[in-house]
């Protein structure tokens, strides 16, 4: 499972509130707040807000204050939040949470179900023991045996979550949960919400690259970049326009470490407990709301680009699946975001069987460039032996064998002729005359 940046959100929210606090700035009618949350930065934009004295301090105020409540909700970097009170506890009977945090345990657990647990937030063990969690970073790869006990901890199907009373319960003692391939999503969509309720319908909001978007700016759509993997986020793949929806991304070319020549993403397949290997550079996901954006995306770089494929068109998604093919990047898609693909996933496996189809027909065309010249040689070392022959008819003198076939064989006489012919002249002389006896 993917794992955000994991930057100490305590420290980074403290450093935030006490130095300078949420920021924002107005540029006719847009205004802009950015700041810090859950490890990463936020940035919201509202298109139009409401003329209300103190409406930009106010509104930046409740976005710090709707994030701290998501933190202290979800993250499992504070040990006071809810989240990490459970993971804490052994107890296996009903342990009583809020309902955000029942809404998104109940959305990840349906999305578990439909990736076959491909998505699976009680992966946190492995993640950790990967360097890619809370845990200390060894950056060593686990023994076999190391993995299956950890896996022994997990198991989206050994966790519960009711809403009546919110609570959640787990079957495996030390099971826990990390709800950070999930929750920015969540966070984008409370904010989102926040701002409706405060009279603005015309926003961006975005969290470590996760955005939704609702309306527009005065008839112009919002546009959401998609960065190209492994250009250091100095360059974009696609900007798309988007309205009333979200768009999440997940790739491999941010956060992962190497031993020797191998590299090792952060997303880990928690059906294997170990880091993915199928190619996927980065996947994006547009949805109706951030949060299942955010967890599509992580689910469909586990399962690699043919089943995120079969996934997105069966679950109604648009996604854009980028893949390392070799040096280059292959782009496919479907929805709305297919038009930037560079060739459909159907049409993937075509493409391979495009370059073995190349190489046949560059055999063909060295046998048709070779063809004139083979013709030629024959023709050349045709006329050849027919010109030898030609001198043997019109020279008069019998075609003499060597001696070997035969002339080696020993006559009547008791003597080879090759043995006789394999002296001077006068021997030879001598051969004509015994055969004219004869």
């Amino acid at each position: 499972m993917r794992y955000l940046h994991h930057v100490a959100i305590a420290t980074v929210f403290g450093l935030v509130a006490s130095l300078a606090g949420a920021e924002f700035a107005s540029a006719a009618d847009l205004l802009t707040f950015r700041g810090a949350t859950m490890g990463t930065t936020y940035m919201v934009k509202v298109h139009g807000a409401p003329e209300r004295e103190d409406w930009e301090a106010e509104t930046a105020t409740a976005i710090e204050r709707e994030l701290r409540s998501v933190n202290d909700q979800m993250s499992t970097y504070l040990k006071t939040s809810e989240l990490s009170r459970f993971n804490a506890s052994e107890s296996t009977d009903w342990f009583e949470v809020s309902a955000d945090v029942v809404d998104v345990v109940k959305a990840a657990l349906e999305l578990s179900a439909q990736t076959e647990g491909a998505f699976d937030v009680t992966v946190g063990p492995l993640v950790d023991r990967w360097s890619f969690g809370a845990g200390e970073r060894k950056r060593d790869i686990p023994s076999e045996e190391e993995l299956d006990q950890l896996k022994e901890q997990t198991g989206y199907k050994n966790l519960s979550a009711r809403m009546d009373p919110p609570a959640l319960k787990k079957d495996i003692a030390k099971l826990r949960v990390d709800l950070s391939s999930i929750a920015k999503g969540h966070g984008v969509d409370r904010i989102v919400a926040l701002l409706a309720d405060r009279g603005a319908s015309d926003v961006f909001v975005e969290i470590g690259g996760e955005v939704r978007v609702s309306g527009d700016k005065s008839g112009e759509s919002w546009r959401v970049g998609i960065q190209k993997p492994d250009a250091g986020g100095q360059e974009l793949l696609v900007a798309h326009e988007i309205r009333d929806a979200a768009m999440a991304t997940s790739g491999d070319y941010r956060n992962f470490f190497e031993v020797g020549d191998q590299r090792f993403s952060h997303t880990i397949d928690p059906r294997t407990g170990r880091p993915i290997t199928n190619g996927l550079a980065s996947v994006s996901v547009i949805a109706d709301n951030c949060m299942l954006a955010d967890g599509w995306a992580t689910a469909l770089s586990v399962v690699g680009a043919e089943e995120a494929m079969k996934l997105a068109r069966q679950n109604d998604l648009s996604v854009l699946v980028v893949q390392r093919v070799g040096e280059a990047f292959v782009s496919s898609g479907t929805g709305d975001l297919s038009e930037y693909a560079d060739v459909d996933q159907a049409d993937l496996a075509g493409a391979e069987a495009t370059t073995s189809s190349s190489d046949n027909q560059n055999d063909a065309s060295f046998a048709k460039r070779m063809t004139p010249m083979l013709i030629l040689t024959g023709i050349v070392f045709g006329a050849f032996l027919l010109a030898m022959a030609v001198g043997v008819i019109f020279g008069g003198k019998a075609i003499s064998g060597s001696c070997g076939g035969l002339n080696a064989q020993v006559g009547e006489d008791g003597v080879s002729r090759c043995t006789m012919c394999s002296t001077p002249s006068e021997a030879c002389q001598e051969l004509r005359e015994k055969m004219a006896e004869k």
